[in-house]
């Protein structure tokens, strides 16, 4: 929300009362449009500002949904043209004398997932700031969406928003429709209570009915076992939560938290050998229900619909979740331990040997995500070297955290400081900074000074946790993964009768890097023999070992030169458990790791067959 929005927030208590209502129809969605009608009731100025958001709740970066609208026109409510100007690519003034404004457009929309819409005569998948203008001054009014089902479709409509009469289905106002997906076609529903709260899944799916029941089994382990973590669910808005689903093979992958819902996408098929993988992007938004839906960021409260909102807490609040999600899948019995152990084990390793740690922070990686989001550019940028996403670097912290204090503070784990936190910002109207952060650790712990060291090294700071020593209290030995492999870097490669072009940034630090080799270069020899394949490159790998010495003959911008390379350890770790590294698992060690990655359920798991 901009400040022109913050501002609209204190504007009269009568704009209460004024209403927008929405119509939807779909009536060539064969060619992926829709129709929308926009009634703005109450219009007070002589200008009303309508406007297309260029970003959306979840999403960090922007998304210019302007493009895929058009044919638009405006009214009032006796029919009346009126005058629409267009003073930015995201904006129509129209001239009107008060009362009532009514806008129509076509709306194209063809990638389903948690940011677009999609359109077709098999479904509709919304995302309300891709499909619906608003206008400034509105902002607080209730708002209604009518919608209209394709005649012999079989649709039925699956969102988060309460459903008034008939078709129809409301929000009390603009910020809780726009974070509000909706589903319309065909669904496969499942419902089911846990500790007074409703779940339902809206699944649409070709899986068998056996497949959908044993599914929704999964989804309700997860619910459950992320329960434990906070000790209670969320006050959901209308009662229950939904899990939009859609698994078809002309959707994109993706997921996206709500407030009271979620949308999850994947191409892949609902299967048995599918399903571990596909219950992995539940988990990680279903947590956020709680983390960043309610626990939040003052940097993203108000949320702004027109530009980019900046945030240092993302490691927080994306790779935490990143973290429990794994975890709660591991301790639902859902995710095997050793799976566990190389999900936050590559983590890890990223955060180990990326370059980007030594050039930013977690909290400066965080406030890059409208660069990293989804964000779409044309230039080619030096990401490798400087970048790690938040996800990942959160990942790695809140296992380095974990363990910590598991180690430093018996009966204390990540697990309570979720919970501090929780019960400190329960929601939007009590949101957080860093300094929130560090004082709930410190309070959880009993230790101001254990707080200050983790802020101050790990996460403002640009040391690395001490992996090693933290992962062998749980008996596992962080380890080389490829000891005595000889490396010269891996940047993006392909191969072809010319030689190896490189395709993106060598790392800093890799042996390429240091020969001066870098994107648009060719590399069309080493130590005297012609390389055209993946083959050939692989061959060179194992003829080699570190600290060897050799030469690459190389085409550059500049003409062909020759280069001498020195070969290099490769620098990639990896966690093994005590039990692979023939070493002895005591019964304290045992116990560690059966408290950290043992069931937090207060409720029986369902079985799986």
């Amino acid at each position: 929300m901009t400040r022109v929005l913050a501002f609209a927030l204190l504007l009269s208590p009568l704009m209460a009362q004024d209403s927008v209502r929405y119509e939807l129809r779909f009536p060539n969605a064969v060619h992926h449009e829709a129709e929308v009608r926009a009634t703005f009731t109450g219009v007070r100025g002589r200008v009303l500002e309508v406007v297309m958001s260029r970003s959306s709740p979840g999403r960090y970066a922007l998304h210019e949904f302007a493009k895929n609208i058009y044919n638009v026109r405006a009214t009032d409510d006796a029919g009346k043209h009126l005058k629409v100007t267009r003073p930015t690519p995201y904006q129509w003034n129209v001239e009107t004398s008060r009362g009532t404004v009514v806008i129509e457009y076509t709306l194209f929309g063809d990638r389903a997932d948690g940011t677009y819409d999609a359109i077709d005569p098999s479904h509709a998948h919304l995302n309300p700031p891709a499909t619906f203008v608003w206008a400034r001054g509105f902002e607080r009014s209730p708002v209604s969406v009518k919608i209209e089902i394709p005649a012999a479709s079989g649709w039925t409509v699956a969102t988060q928003l309460a459903q008034g009469e008939g078709a129809t289905w409301t929000a009390p106002s603009l910020g809780a429709l726009m974070d509000a997906p909706i589903e319309i076609g065909p669904h496969i529903l499942r419902e089911w209570n846990a500790d007074g709260a409703r779940f339902r899944l809206a699944l649409h799916s070709q899986a068998s009915d056996d497949m959908v029941d044993r599914f929704q089994r999964m989804c309700e382990a997860v619910v459950i076992e992320e329960e434990g973590v906070f000790g209670a669910f969320p006050k959901y808005d209308t009662g229950s939560y939904t899990f939009l689903v859609d698994y078809l093979p002309y959707v994109s992958g993706d997921g996206m938290e709500h407030r009271n819902s979620t949308v999850i996408t994947s191409a892949q098929a609902l299967t048995r050998q599918s399903a571990p993988q596909l219950i992995e992007s539940v988990a990680h938004e279903f947590f956020h229900s709680w983390n960043v839906k309610r626990i939040r960021p003052r940097s993203l409260e108000p949320f702004d619909f027109e530009r980019a909102n900046i945030s240092g807490e993302l490691w927080f609040a994306e790779g935490f979740t990143d973290y429990y999600g794994p975890l709660a899948l591991t301790r639902a019995g859902l995710m095997a331990r050793d799976e566990f152990l190389a999900v936050v084990g590559n983590a890890v390793n990223t955060v180990l040997t990326a370059p980007g740690r030594e050039v930013f922070s977690a909290v400066d990686m965080s406030r890059r995500a409208a660069f990293a989001d989804g964000a779409a550019s044309v230039d080619p940028q030096n990401q490798a070297n400087i970048y790690i996403s938040y996800y990942t670097y959160g990942r790695a912290i809140a296992l380095g955290i974990d363990l910590a204090i598991r180690s430093r503070f018996p009966g204390k784990s990540l697990d309570d400081w979720m919970r501090a936190m929780w019960r400190r910002h329960p929601d939007v109207q009590q949101p957080y900074v860093e300094q929130d952060l560090e004082q709930a650790l410190a309070d959880t712990t009993g230790n101001s000074e254990f707080a200050k060291e983790i802020f101050q090294r790990h996460i403002d700071g640009l040391e690395p946790m001490e992996y090693a020593t933290l992962l062998a209290r749980a008996g596992f030995v962080l380890q080389s993964g490829a000891a005595g492999k000889a490396w010269i870097g891996t940047p993006p490669m392909s191969f072809s009768e010319r030689g190896i072009d490189i395709n993106g940034s060598t790392l800093r630090g890799s042996p390429l890097y240091i020969a001066g080799i870098d994107r648009g270069d060719r590399i069309v020899e080493a130590d005297g023999k012609i390389l055209k394949t993946r083959q050939d490159f692989n061959d060179l790998v194992a003829s080699h070992r570190p600290g060897d010495r050799g030469t690459l003959t190389v085409e550059a911008r500049t003409g062909r030169k020759q280069v001498d390379i020195v070969w290099a350890q490769s620098p990639d770790v990896e966690i093994v458990s005590f039990e692979k590294a023939g070493r002895q698992v005591t019964p304290e060690i045992a116990a560690f790791r059966e408290a950290w990655l043992g069931s937090k359920a207060l409720r029986p798991l369902p079985q799986l067959q």
